[in-house]
């Protein structure tokens, strides 16, 4: 297993699939499953900002998350929100969300599930997330913490929201300070983790390194470990 961890924009996600590609593992987007359960608040109009509102209602999103690292799609209620997930409005609230213990607790045995089934089948899993090296796999073998300074984070970000036509790289950078520190108690870096800068490199570099550190590390291990 790769456990690959960091903040919002420092490119998890796409150097996460290229990884299990790379190596043909499963994948897990441990944060698309919290922005999923967000946006079914949001979409019921449950009060985010009343935790005891949030942890009344959350069972009643039925998460399914795929770890096909060419089609990570994400459903809820039998519905695809891969797309919707990723609006400003969702990546605005998932932070009150995902602060919520009992919705920590009922997301961190989900993805430890949906991890266990990857490494009894043999499959192999990359997961990424803020602290699956720390909290949900611990006992990862691999572990990579992926930062970027602030500037590219948000360029990065403002990339993705394209389509939104208020979206500029100060007003990104100024969410996502926001969020960073919102987020400052879920993000935990594991003290065995290797720390990759992915500022002034490609994302072909970075995927590159990861699978080099993951293959030193392993010594042709079985990926299931």
């Amino acid at each position: 297993m790769i456990a690959v961890d960091g903040p919002a924009g420092a490119g998890k996600s796409s150097a996460a699939r290229g990884v299990a590609r790379s190596l043909s593992l499963s994948y897990l987007d441990t944060g698309a499953m919290y922005r999923a359960l967000t946006w079914w608040l949001l979409a019921n109009q449950v009060d985010i900002s009343i935790p005891a509102e949030v942890a009344a209602h959350m069972r009643g999103a039925v998460i399914e998350v795929g770890t096909d690292p060419d089609a990570p799609r994400i459903r809820v209620g039998g519905a695809d929100v891969s797309g919707p997930i990723r609006t400003r409005e969702v990546s605005n609230a998932v932070s009150a969300v995902a602060a919520v213990p009992q919705v920590r607790a009922h997301l961190i045995a989900q993805q430890r599930e949906i991890i266990g089934r990857a490494v009894a089948a043999g499959d192999g899993i990359v997961a990424e997330g803020r602290d699956i090296g720390s909290v949900v796999a611990p006992e990862a073998p691999v572990k990579v913490f992926l930062t970027a300074t602030e500037t590219a984070r948000a360029r990065r970000r403002s990339a993705d929201l394209a389509g939104d036509p208020a979206v500029t790289v100060a007003l990104t950078q100024a969410e996502q300070a926001r969020r960073d520190g919102r987020d400052s108690a879920q993000m935990a870096r594991a003290a065995d983790a290797v720390e990759i800068d992915s500022t002034g490199i490609g994302l072909d570099e970075v995927i590159q390194k990861i699978v080099s550190i993951a293959m030193s590390r392993t010594a042709g291990a079985a990926w299931t470990t």
